[in-house]
This record gives structure tokens, C-alpha cells and sequence, in this order.
């Protein structure tokens, strides 16, 4: 509602001595003027510029007769002041401006500057008058004056002798008998019988009172700490004509202020709280509304310290309450107890350093012209500690402080509430939320939130239908949209007194004392009237509001007398002439826009409904408006100012589904009216016939009648409703929402049966449901379910000033204020309300509406988290919990893992067994994650279990996990899992065994990104064989010593059963040659491929059948299979074969490489092709988005890429020369169709390295195949020529090169040419074989594997416990495509594809 902002100004008061020191400050009834008290001066200071213009010193003689003053009271037409003194006099003072054309100050322009003198009220608005301060009148009451108040055109004294003095404003007491309180009779509520108790005691007399215009009464507080309302029962204001009336419970009363428009008496008390009393209308009796008071929850160390209450002011709107106490400080409340600011905590009360500082002491205190400052007088009593060391501080001197606020628009102008934007303004300046004007054309759907700055250009803007701004706008980031008021119109129209912004937020405009004037957000440029007599001559009186392109506003025209309502369009200059105008009978209190209808409140209580249309006579485009419908209120409304909102909605009682035409319910425009805080709804009267409305046209058709009103709720602040219509989210958009201040908000939800039933006659087909949230709300979203607000927040400054400097007393003493964007969901709090009442098919009907929503998982948490907390927590045993509720309710969705392993890793360990009991055993949860192949959420629950579990069960369930996200190349996973297991391995081997807590950094520290992902539950489990492993068994321990291990720190048995399970899967690769698999776990996980390659090179590291092994590399790599020139092929059918087949593979394969390899790779990638252009265009069919990252080491990297270099740069010289031959340029095209992607190529050869140094030569040979380069082959042979190797080895490649010749004749004749090429080294090959290979060891090359018992692999098949624990996924990967390629070899392939014939006691 109210904000603070920057720093209170302070305005220097010429001082005499310390005991001049002014005490009392009090506006005139404009607040244009203040009257400022010292013990023996009157001052008068005008508000803008904040200058004093006159200052009446008391005589000495006279002053000791009068007594010091102390109170003032202005005459309602600010021509006169009233002053109190000590002894009990009365002084009447008269202002008079000081003869001719003189001016205190006036404004000095530039020769040749636009503001000419000439405009109408120029003196007046600019230059602050002179003024004369003439004592006329002195009247002695002989008793101390205790309360002097301004009652229509007399003054009430209240005096300490227990007299009430009526005097009339010019000095004379007009022969009245003053009322003695104790004649007076109170009772506890006007029915009671007349002779009420009467007061009774003599001392007792009125201590502070205040006139309520709205209840025609008195608040008063009396000596002795009871309060009252007195009130005349008929219109002679005599003791035998008043009546009293008190509430029983206080007796501690300090102070009061009276809220007129909300029939609101606030009484400050002792305690340090303020009691709100409202009368009740029937029995006239005083009913507490709400107290205001600080909570030991947010103030710990000075709720209950603060002292009695001092001074108690409502703002000039009445929508804020401002409260000091003795003790100092400032609170600021909203009218019906949300609290906004308070500054005893915080940056307000302590230092930077964390010292302690003294409060502001005020002593008096008085808000400015609409609200936008807030004068105060400060005490200086406490801050004498500070001052010893500099005598000359400012702060010495007593002054004037000025407190700076920005409001919301909703304060002033309540017909903003049907939208979705947030607007406050400040005395010259207006905040918006919504982000550049080039953004607001997001459409609904795009929830993006975008936090970058939106671009700058402009847009062509989408048609009026488009009602709502995107999310991001209006969310997209903490800053303000700040918009300058035009200074030309401020000069003149100082202050602003109501401000609107268009739906779309693009334009805003704003009314001052006069005129109006608008702004464009595209345009950046402000419009003002051009003729300045027309804008002088309108005031306007009921707020104004957007439709389409027009600003509709109630004024009233000064020159001829004669209320009116405008219409004016944006886009055509601004002048009377471009108006449409209509006359109204009475003057206009609050106007709204609902559709195409102007709904009207006027000052004679009554409401008038318009329709508004856009014509276009010729080149003029204006709006046309007409009467549509009177209705009288004033039977229901006992006084107009009392209404703070009417608005026309299409909510009503009957959700649509009981009406006769459906089409009702959307133009079923019921009235709402927020009559003090009471809001009344008036629905159209259908119980008559209806009739069809089919021929007539809108204007000619009878509007329905309104029924009587009904009372929908108590307390209202605010009220939001839409006129959108959304079929998917009729929850939310046919809502209406309240906010109710301390209490909070409430809902009125509308009710829909399911599937389009009948619903139930006893069911109500609305409910009303409160909830509570900790912002102050100013706009709600209505689809998105959220609220938007503001907050204050401070900034201190005190450490830039020095100790001595003398301006650092304001910033030591206050912090710096500004006011954030703050939003909050509230879905939660709604499903819940629901969930409590029984309601839960409506609470899923209404969630699954909102499932779309970027947040929806969390308010699904947020609930469960709300819930448990309350219920785990509390003293007493919960009859009905909610908890099991909430938890059924949750797996209605796919999030259900997620939010529970969620909010149990946000909960402390001790309600987690709560927790659990209500949604399920953590371990069945972690295999529903493991079956739905969500291993992310999976990981969550393992942290979980490891608190709850002893650790065998967290590392049998910690391996299943690491053996699947193995198989599923989730490597950021990987890592993390050895990390927990070694760190479970640690724990175990202590004894006794510690219990881990949650924050262990070990366990949980890596797990931190669970929390941002977004987790897709796409890939299902049906397809894993569950016949390869069982799950029964548990795993142990592998023990004995160790061998030679490959990892550094091979001391813990830990390393050793991790390393297995690596192993495993290296080799499990290897066996179904995946070697692009194979590449990527080795790079990731820094596994080290050679020294394990090494091992394996006669058992898993060798090639079973070449053919098969080709063919897979050539899918894996989307490597096209070599293919004859045309003119060269015998048969084309089986070339058209291959080339779909080589087509095909790039879609099953989606493996990405290396994910997460940094960019230097990436731009060894760029380096190294230097025709990217040749490449697109050839090898545009095979591009695939999966493999997008490069290889390896970098070191690797370099060797192999200066070999891809020259390929392509002899490309590019063949390119380059221009008499080629049509056979030449064939050969080239063939040349690089034959090629793979150049990112292939690079792994391709890496891999080729990684083999030749582990001297696995048949892997070696067959990569050397697929890139078709004979210098490798070579290579090759050189190795075997010059070195010992293995015979068998041998033997397999020559058994396998011939395979590969025999399949080349057959199936792929593109490889014949290459085969040919290196015939001569395979003749070679042979001869050595012949000589190395000894008899006996000749093997048939069927055999799958040499037999287990070689001694290199005899200490891993120590841990015999073997395959049994590994998961199911571990061999079908959970992966379609692994599976769908074995499928398609197999096709091709007579014999059957071996997979995975290894021995299963190896672990």
C-alpha cells in the first residue's frame, strides 16, 4: 500500500535556544499549510516548496500570563488557527495574505522559456504566499485545555475540569452551556435501557478525542485509560442529547485517530497495542475489529518494550495507519492490520557493525497532501551520546523531518484492480512492473521467464484481444519500470492525485489538481493539453480508467458549473474538441470499466451503468456512451464516502451450470461494492421471464434488474476479479479474490461438477476459502497463480561517513530506503483449503488445470512441506491429519518422487520417519525411480536411505544405481556414485559405525544438481530382460589382497569393488562392440583404457568376427559404407541397399560423445576442417544432432588432426584447380561421400591410438578398414614384423581379414578396391603367420573366448559373488537403440550375434 523511500529530508528550523524547540506540527484541512508549535511561537510552513513563510512570537508579559502552548486546530477554510495554552486559554489567530501582488518566493525562468506567466492560477500554484499571523481573540476556559477539535463550523474543547466546551470560530461561545462528562450516560450498547451508568466520578475527564464525520460521533479516550464513543442522539448537541457507549476490556488508552471512510475508531493503548473499534449498525454497540501489534515472532527483543502508545494518524486516503511509541520508532499498517514497515528492526535499529542505535524519538507527527510525506518532530533527547563529541551537530537542533512515501494506485484509484500490472506512485514519479513496452507482446502461452533485457525495437502490438501480459513481463526481474512525471504538468497540478495504467501496460496516464495528462511506454514522450485554460478549467473528480484506446474520467467543469463524463482517445491530440462528453447529474465518486460498460458510483448514492463504443464520424475516431441503467443504493449506503470500490463482475452465485443459457454466465454481471470494508454483491435478478435476445441489438434490449445486495465478506482491503474467460483454468478465472490485511487473503472459488454431471443441489457452487501470505498483495495473476507485491527494503549507507563529519547524522540514523518487486504463489494454500474441507476432486480438477505452470512442482512441495511441518511438529496428536491426504493427492501426478525426495532433503532428519509413513517405504520409492529410469530423483533418494538404513542396504542400492547410470552414459551421475560409494566405504570400515547426517559434504555435497533438473520419465522399463540377473542377491565385499591394481590409491577395498564394476562394464562394451561407448566412459570417468586394454588384449579386447565389428563401427560413427562409381556396378540393387542402410543408422544411433569435454576441443574441431563448406554439402544426410562434442585428450587430439589437415587441404587444392575431368570429379565427390563426419573421423582415430598402444593389433586393423588408409595397415605389419606377438592374435586377423574379403565380394563391393590396394601386405601377413605361430597353438576361431583360468585375470574372479546384484539394466541399457542395432546386425548376420557370452562368476 505505502512504501518508504530514500532518506527523510529534515528542514532546518530557525532556533533561538533549546527551550524554543517546536514540539507540535498540525496541517490545515488541505494540507497545503502546517502549523508548527514552540513554547512561545506559532509558525506557519507552506508544503511545496517546504519553506516557512511566518512566524508569531509570543510577548514575554503576555506569554507568562497564557502559559506555554501547546495545541493548535485549524478553521476547516484554513482562514484561522486555534491555539491552546498551559493556563488554560484559547487563542484565536487570523491569517490574512499581505496586500497586493506580493510573493514570498516566486518561480524565475530563462528568458524565452515555454512557461509563460500568462497561465490561468499561475501565482497561486507556483509561488508560495505571503502571509500576516494577527492574534484576534483570546478566551479564558480557566482549566487546562486537554483537547481542542475543528467540529464542522465550531470547535470542541475538552477541558481538565470534565467540561465539553462548544465555541463557535469566533471566539464566542454563543451563550452554550458547556456539558459536563458526568451527566452524559454510558452503557455498553444503545438498545440498553436510557438511564445508562453515568461516568461518576468527579476527576474524571477526556484526555484525547476525535470527530468521526461518518458516524456523526466522538472517539474519546479518557484520563483514567477507558475509551468511549459519544455520539448525539438527536441533532441538539446538549448532556441530555448524547449518549455513550464503551467496550468493557480497555482500560488502558493513551490516544485515538478515527478512520472516516472505514468507519474505523483506532485507540492506542499502554501496552504498546492500537485496539480497532467499528460501531455495529444494529445495536450501536463498539466491536473490536483487529488490534495492531508487534510479534515476538518478528521482534524478539522489543515487542513487548516499546512503551504505551504515543500517536496513532491515518493517511489523508484512510487505506494506512502510521503508529510511534515512548519508546520511539514508526510503524505503518494497512487499514485492516497488515503491517508494511516498522522501523524497530533491521537496518532501522542497528548499524552496520551490528551495534544497537536509538530509535527516533517523535513527538508530533502529520501526514502532507496526499500522503506523499509524512512531517514529523523529532525528540533529540536520545541521541545525546552522540552529540558530546561534536557540540555543533545537526541533529542538536531540533527540526522538521520529512518522510517520503509512494502508494499503490489501488489506494486512490480502485478501479485498477481488474488488472494484472502493479503501479505505485510518488510525488513526481510512477513505478511499474511491467518490463520495456517492446516485451508486453509475449503471448499467454510462453511461461519463459526471461531475465535478460528484452529487446529494444519496437513491435508492431498484437489486437485488443490479447488482454493479458506474458508471466516474464510482468515477473521478468526485481527492477522497476520507472516513468518521470512531465515536470511542465507538475509546475501547475502539483499533486498527483490518481494514476492508471492500459491492460496491456503500454500507456499510462495520470490527474492532478487539474487536467490530466498521459504517457506512452513505446513512445517514451508524455501528452498534455495543448490549450492550458481547458485543463485548468477540469477537475477530476472519480479517478479515471483505460478502455481499448480511450481514458474514460468523471470531472466536473469549473466554468460551467456542470459534472461531466469524457471519453478521450490516445492516439489524437489532447483537446475538447477530440472529447466525447456527457452530463451527469451528480457528482461522481468512483468509476470502473468492465468490457464495454462504464459503471458509475455518484455522490447521491446511486450507480449508473454505460455502455461505451468506438465510433468513427469521417476522419474522427471518438466513443460513443450511453445510459444503460440507474440503480439506487442509498437505502443500503448511509453515507457515499463510505464506498471504497464498485465494480462490475461476471462472478455471481451461479457458476453457469444451473443457468438457463449458458451464455449468461459470462455476461452475468453482478455489482460489487466494498461499502467500509463490508464487500456487497448485487447479482441480476433472474427469476423473471427471460428473454431471448437473438434480433434485438445491445442498445435496445432491457438490462435485467439487480436483486437486493448480499454480504460477501468482512474486512475487505481490495478486491480482484477478471473479465478473461479461460475454459482450462475456470478455477482460477472465475475466482474472486480478497485481500482482507492481517487476515490475509480469501478466495471465493467457484465449484464445477466432474465431467459435466449435474451437480448436487445441496452443494454450494462457491466457496470461500482464506489463506495467508507474506507479501502485501497489489495485483494477482489470475492463470498464473500468483500474487504480485511490493516490499520496502533498506540499504545502509552509515560506514561512508565519517564520525565527524556533520552530515552524518541522517544517514548514520536511517537507512537508505527502496521498494523491491516481490510475487508469491498461492496454489498451495488452495488445494490445501480444499483438501481440509473434503473437496478433493475439485482440489485435482483445479491442480491438474495448473499442471502446465514452470512452478507447479513446487507448490506440490510446498504443500507437502507445509503440511509435515505442522503436523510433525506439533504437541498435541492430531485427530484428523492431513499429511496421508496430501499424499494420496501427490501421486496423482508423475512429479510424486520427485516433490517427496524434495521436501524430505529440506526437512530435518527427525520428521522424516512422518514423512515416510505417509507416502511409502524410500526404498520401494527408489526402485519406482529405478523402473521409470529417473536416476537423477533415484540419487536424491540414496542420500535418504543412507541415514535411515545401515550402509550394506545404501551400497547394494548405490550399485544397482551406479550399473545403470553406467549403461545409460549418465556420467556426471557416474561420478558422483563412486565418490558416495568410496565414501560409504569409509564410513563402514570405522568402528562403531558413525551415523551420517544429511549435510554430510561427503554424501550430499555432490548432489546438489538434482535439485535444477528437470527429469523426463520417457524412457520406460518394459523393454530391460528381466531373465539376465536376479536382484535377490546382496553384494559383498571382494577380499584377499589385491593384485596390481590400475588406480593410485589402491589401499581400501573400496577402489578395488569400484574398479571392478568398471571393468565389468569396459568389457561388457568391448563384447558388444560399442567402442563409440566405450571411448566416452573411458574420457569421463578417467578410466585408464590403455593399461586395461593391456590385460584384457587376449580375452575381452579381442574381435570375434570382423564383419560384424566393421559393420557396427560403421553405424556407431555414421561412417557410409564405401560405394562404386555407377558406371562401375554390376548390380545397383544391392548399391541402393547399402546406401539406406548407411542412411538409416544415423537416426537409432543419438549416443552424444563426450558430453561434457570443454571448448578447447570444440575449437580444435573448427581448426582443423577447413572446407566446412565441402563437408555440409556432402554430408548434410548424416549430420545428427546427439554428437555435438569432440574427443579425449588434447594431446591425442593434436596427433591425429594433423593427418585430417592435409586430407582436407589436398581437397581443397583439387577444388581449387579448374581443369578437372568429369571422371576426376567424380572420383573426389566419391572420394567425400565415402567419408564420415569430420568428428568422427578425429574419434576414430583416437581410438586408433589407444589400440596400437595397447597392442590390441586386430582392433587396430579393423579401425584402420574403416578409414580406408593403407598407410595404417602398414603400420601395422611393421609392428608385428618387428615385435613378439602373440600367435593367436595373429591367426585372428588373418582369419578375420578374410571374412571381411569374402563378405566385401558379397555384400559390400565398395570395400573391394581398398582390399585389393593393401593385398600385397595381407600376403605378407600370412608368411609371418606361417613362421610365428606354433602348432599347438592353433585354436578354432568359433571359440568364443580363451578359457578363464589365464593367470592375469585370476584375482578378479575372486569376487565370485558376481553378476548376480548387477541391475537388469545393465546389459539391456534401458536403451532401445542398443538393442534395436544388435537387432538389425543380427538380421544381416546368419549365425547369431554374441552378446554377452562371458562367464557370470566374474563380479
Amino acid at each position: 500500500m505505502y512504501f518508504l523511500s530514500g532518506w527523510p529530508k529534515r528542514l532546518l528550523y530557525p532556533l533561538g535556544s533549546p527551550a524554543e524547540a517546536p514540539f507540535h506540527i498540525q496541517s490545515d484541512p488541505q494540507r497545503t499549510f502546517f502549523a508548527v508549535l514552540a513554547p512561545a511561537r506559532l509558525s506557519i510552513w507552506y508544503s511545496r516548496p517546504s519553506v516557512l513563510i511566518v512566524t508569531y512570537k509570543e510577548p514575554p508579559k503576555s506569554s507568562s500570563q497564557f502559559g506555554s502552548y501547546k495545541q493548535a486546530e485549524w478553521r476547516p477554510d484554513s482562514t484561522m488557527i486555534a491555539v491552546s495554552t498551559a493556563n488554560g486559554y484559547i487563542l484565536f489567530f487570523h491569517i490574512t495574505s499581505t496586500r497586493g501582488d506580493k510573493y514570498l518566493y516566486e518561480p524565475v525562468y530563462p528568458k524565452g522559456s515555454p512557461q509563460m506567466k500568462g497561465t490561468p492560477h499561475f501565482k497561486e500554484e507556483q509561488c508560495t504566499p505571503a502571509l500576516n499571523l494577527e492574534m484576534r481573540k483570546v478566551l479564558d476556559l480557566q482549566a487546562p485545555i486537554m483537547s481542542l477539535q475543528s467540529v464542522l463550523e465550531d470547535l470542541l474543547v475538552a477541558t481538565s475540569d470534565g467540561l465539553l466546551h462548544l465555541i463557535h470560530w469566533e471566539g464566542m461561545t454563543n451563550g452554550r452551556k458547556a456539558i459536563n462528562l458526568c451527566t452524559v450516560p454510558f452503557s455498553v450498547d444503545l438498545q440498553s435501557s436510557r438511564g445508562g451508568s453515568f461516568l461518576g466520578f468527579a476527576d474524571v475527564h477526556i484526555r484525547d478525542m476525535e470527530y468521526c464525520a461518518t458516524l456523526d460521533g466522538f472517539a474519546v479516550v479518557f484520563n483514567d485509560g477507558k475509551v468511549g464513543f459519544i455520539t448525539p442522539v438527536s441533532s441538539r448537541f446538549t448532556a441530555e442529547h448524547l449518549h455513550g457507549v464503551w467496550p468493557q476490556d480497555v482500560v488502558d488508552g493513551t490516544c485515538v485517530a478515527v478512520n472516516n471512510k472505514y468507519r474505523l475508531m483506532a485507540f492506542g493503548c499502554a501496552s504498546g497495542s492500537v485496539q480497532v473499534y467499528t460501531i455495529d449498525n444494529t445495536t450501536g454497540a463498539m466491536l473490536l475489529s483487529h488490534k495492531l501489534e508487534l510479534t515476538a515472532k518478528q521482534y524478539p527483543d522489543i515487542w513487548n518494550k516499546t512503551g504505551a502508545v504515543k500517536l496513532v494518524r491515518w493517511s489523508p486516503d484512510n487505506s494506512v495507519v502510521i503508529v510511534t511509541w515512548e519508546y520511539g520508532g514508526l510503524s505503518l499498517w494497512s487499514v485492516f492490520g497488515a503491517q508494511l514497515i516498522c522501523t524497530l528492526g533491521g537496518d532501522f535499529a542497528y548499524r552496520s557493525d551490528g551495534t544497537k542505535k536509538d530509535p527516533l524519538k517523535i513527538n508530533s507527527m502529520s501526514w502532507g497532501a496526499e500522503g506523499y510525506h509524512l512531517w514529523v518532530i523529532s525528540g533529540f533527547g536520545s541521541q545525546n551520546a552522540e552529540i558530546e563529541s561534536d557540540p555543533n551537530s545537526i541533529v542538536k537542533q531540533p527540526g522538521i523531518l520529512l518522510f517520503q512515501f509512494i502508494k499503490s494506485v489501488l489506494t486512490v484509484n480502485p478501479c485498477m484492480s481488474n488488472q494484472e500490472q502493479v503501479l505505485l506512485q510518488g510525488e513526481d514519479r510512477l513505478y511499474l512492473n511491467c518490463g520495456e513496452a517492446s516485451q508486453t507482446q509475449n503471448p499467454r502461452s510462453s511461461l519463459a521467464h526471461s531475465k535478460h533485457k528484452p529487446s529494444r525495437e519496437k513491435s508492431s502490438f498484437a489486437d485488443g484481444g490479447l488482454e493479458s501480459q506474458g508471466l516474464s513481463t510482468l515477473l521478468g526481474h526485481r527492477h522497476w519500470h520507472v516513468v518521470q512525471i512531465s515536470s511542465t504538468y507538475l509546475e501547475s497540478n502539483w499533486p498527483i492525485r490518481f494514476s492508471a495504467i492500459d491492460k496491456l501496460g503500454q500507456n499510462i496516464a495520470v490527474v492532478g489538481k487539474f487536467g490530466f495528462a498521459h504517457y506512452s511506454l513505446l513512445t517514451k514522450k508524455w501528452k498534455l493539453f495543448g490549450n492550458i485554460t481547458q485543463e485548468q478549467n477540469m477537475i477530476v473528480t472519480g479517478g479515471l480508467a483505460w478502455w481499448n484506446d480511450f481514458i474514460v474520467l468523471a470531472c466536473y467543469n469549473i466554468s460551467d458549473h456542470q459534472e461531466e463524463l469524457r471519453v478521450y482517445l490516445r492516439t489524437s491530440n489532447l483537446d475538447n474538441a477530440f472529447a466525447h462528453i456527457t452530463k451527469a447529474q451528480a457528482e461522481t465518486l468512483l468509476l470502473s470499466v468492465f468490457r464495454d460498460m462504464v459503471i458509475v458510483f455518484r455522490a447521491d448514492c446511486s450507480i449508473c451503468l454505460y455502455s461505451i463504443e468506438r465510433k468513427s464520424d469521417g476522419p474522427n475516431i471518438t466513443a460513443g456512451i450511453q445510459v444503460l441503467q440507474e440503480v439506487s443504493m442509498s437505502r443500503y449506503i448511509p453515507h457515499p464516502f463510505l464506498v471504497v470500490s464498485v465494480t462490475l463482475t461476471s462472478v455471481s452465485t451461479e457458476n453457469g451450470i444451473t443457468l438457463k443459457m449458458p451464455q449468461q454466465a459470462r455476461d452475468a454481471e453482478s455489482i460489487m461494492l466494498n461499502l467500509a470494508g463490508q464487500l456487497i454483491m448485487m447479482q441480476r435478478d433472474r427469476s423473471g421471464p427471460q428473454i431471448r435476445e437473438k434480433d434485438s441489438s445491445p442498445n435496445q434490449r432491457k438490462l435485467l434488474p439487480f436483486c437486493p445486495p448480499v454480504v460477501l465478506a468482512q474486512s475487505v482491503e481490495n478486491v480482484w476479479t477478471t473479465c478473461r474467460a479461460n475454459k482450462q483454468k475456470r478455477h482460477l478465472l472465475e475466482a474472486l479474490w480478497l485481500s482482507c490485511g492481517g487476515a490475509g487473503m480469501k478466495v471465493w472459488l467457484p465449484l464445477f461438477p466432474r465431467d459435466h454431471r449435474k451437480p448436487h443441489s445441496f452443494l454450494s457452487q462457491r466457496i470461500m476459502l482464506p489463506f495467508h501470505i507474506n507479501i502485501y498483495p497489489l495485483a494477482v495473476l489470475f492463470e498464473d497463480a500468483l500474487v504480485l507485491g511490493a516490499v520496502n527494503d533498506t540499504v545502509l549507507y552509515d560506514s561512508l561517513y565519517t564520525r565527524n563529519s556533520a552530515r552524518e547524522q541522517l544517514g548514520v540514523l536511517f537507512p537508505f530506503c527502496v521498494v523491491e518487486r516481490t510475487s508469491q504463489i498461492y496454489l498451495h494454500h488452495i488445494l490445501r483449503q480444499l483438501l481440509l474441507r473434503n473437496l478433493g476432486e475439485q482440489a485435482l480438477l483445479l491442480a491438474q488445470s495448473c499442471s502446465t505452470l514452470p512452478y507447479f512442482p513446487h507448490v506440490l512441495e510446498l504443500m507437502l512441506h507445509e503440511v509435515l511441518e505442522e503436523e510433525a511438529t506439533s504437541r498435541e496428536p492430531i485427530p484428523d491429519p492431513l499429511l496421508p491426504t496430501v499424499a494420496k493427492f501427490i501421486t496423482e501426478f508423475p512429479l510424486f518422487l520427485q516433490t517427496v525426495v524434495h521436501c524430505a532433503r529440506k526437512t530435518e532428519y527427525a520428521l522424516w520417519n512422518y514423512l515416510f509413513a505417509a507416502v511409502g517405504n524410500p526404498k520401494d520409492l527408489f526402485e519406482e525411480c529405478l523402473m521409470a529410469q529417473d536416476l537423477d530423483t533415484a540419487a536424491s533418494y540414496l542420500i535418504i536411505l543412507q541415514n535411515m538404513e545401515v550402509p550394506a542396504v545404501s551400497r547394494q542400492h548405490a550399485t544397482l544405481l551406479f550399473n545403470t547410470a553406467l549403461e545409460q552414459g549418465k556420467w556426471d551421475l557416474c561420478r558422483h556414485m563412486i565418490r558416495f560409494l568410496k565414501a560409504i566405504g569409509s564410513g563402514e570400515s570405522e568402528t562403531p559405525p558413525p551415523t551420517p547426517t544429511a549435510q554430510e559434504p561427503s554424501s550430499s555435497g555432490g548432489f546438489e544438481f538434482f535439485r535444477n533438473r528437470s527429469i523426463s520419465l520417457s524412457q520406460s522399463a518394459e523393454n530391460v530382460p528381466a531373465s539376465k540377473f536376479s536382484l535377490q542377491k546382496t553384494l559383498s565385499m571382494p577380499s584377499g589382497p589385491s593384485g596390481k591394481r590400475w588406480s593410485k590409491d589402491s589401499d581400501s577395498a573400496e577402489n578395488m569393488y569400484i574398479d571392478m564394476m568398471l571393468w565389468r562394464h569396459a568389457r561388457r562394451l568391448l563384447e558388444e562392440v560399442r567402442l563409440k561407448d566405450l571411448g566416452c566412459f573411458a574420457a569421463q570417468l578417467g578410466f585408464e583404457l590403455i593399461s586395461w586394454l593391456c590385460k584384457e588384449r587376449t580375452r575381452a579386447a579381442r574381435v570375434d568376427n570382423f564383419v560384424i565389428a566393421l559393420k557396427r563401427l560403421h553405424k556407431d560413427f555414421l561412417w557410409p559404407l564405401p560405394i562404386i562409381p555407377a558406371s562401375s556396378i554390376s548390380s545397383p540393387f544391392k548399391n541402393g541397399k547399402f546406401r539406406t542402410d548407411a542412411g538409416v543408422s544415423n537416426v537409432q544411433r543419438s549416443q552424444s560423445w563426450l558430453s561434457n569435454i570443454g571448448p578447447t576441443h570444440h575449437e580444435i574441431d573448427t581448426a582443423s576442417s577447413h572446407g566446412p563448406q565441402m563437408q555440409d554439402a556432402f554430408l548434410s544426410p548424416l549430420a545428427n544432432k546427439g554428437d555435438e562434442c569432440s574427443i579425449g585428450s588434447a594431446t591425442d587430439l593434436t596427433e591425429s588432426s594433423s593427418v585430417v589437415d592435409g586430407d582436407w587441404t589436398m581437397v581443397d587444392e583439387n577444388f581449387s584447380t579448374l581443369s578437372l575431368t568429369q571422371s576426376e570429379l567424380e572420383h573426389i565427390s566419391m572420394e567425400l561421400a565415402s567419408k564420415g563426419p569430420h568428428k568422427s573421423q578425429v574419434q576414430l582415430r583416437y581410438l586408433l591410438h589407444i589400440f596400437m598402444e595397447a597392442g590390441c593389433l586386430d582392433w587396430c586393423i579393423v579401425i584402420g578398414l574403416i578409414l580406408r588408409e593403407s598407410s595404417t595397415i602398414n603400420q601395422i605389419l611393421v609392428i608385428i614384423q618387428s615385435s613378439e606377438v602373440d600367435g593367436e592374435m595373429l591367426q585372428n586377423i588373418k582369419t578375420g581379414l578374410h571374412a571381411v574379403d569374402k563378405w566385401a565380394s558379397t555384400d559390400c563391393p565398395g570395400y573391394k578396391p581398398f582390399l585389393n590396394i593393401i593385398k600385397p601386405q595381407l600376403q605378407k601377413l600370412s608368411e609371418i603367420t606361417e613362421e610365428k605361430v606354433q602348432p599347438e597353438a592353433f585354436q578354432p576361431v568359433t571359440v568364443g573366448k580363451t578359457p578363464e583360468q589365464t593367470s592375469p585375470r585370476a584375482e578378479e574372479s575372486r569376487g565370485s559373488s558376481g553378476h548376480g546384484s548387477v541391475p537388469q539394466g545393465e546389459v539391456g541399457g534401458g536403451s532401445l537403440v542398443s538393442r534395436k542395432e544388435e537387432d538389425t546386425a543380427r538380421a544381416e548376420e546368419e549365425e547369431p550375434f554374441q552378446d554377452g557370452t562371458y562367464d557370470c562368476s566374474v563380479s
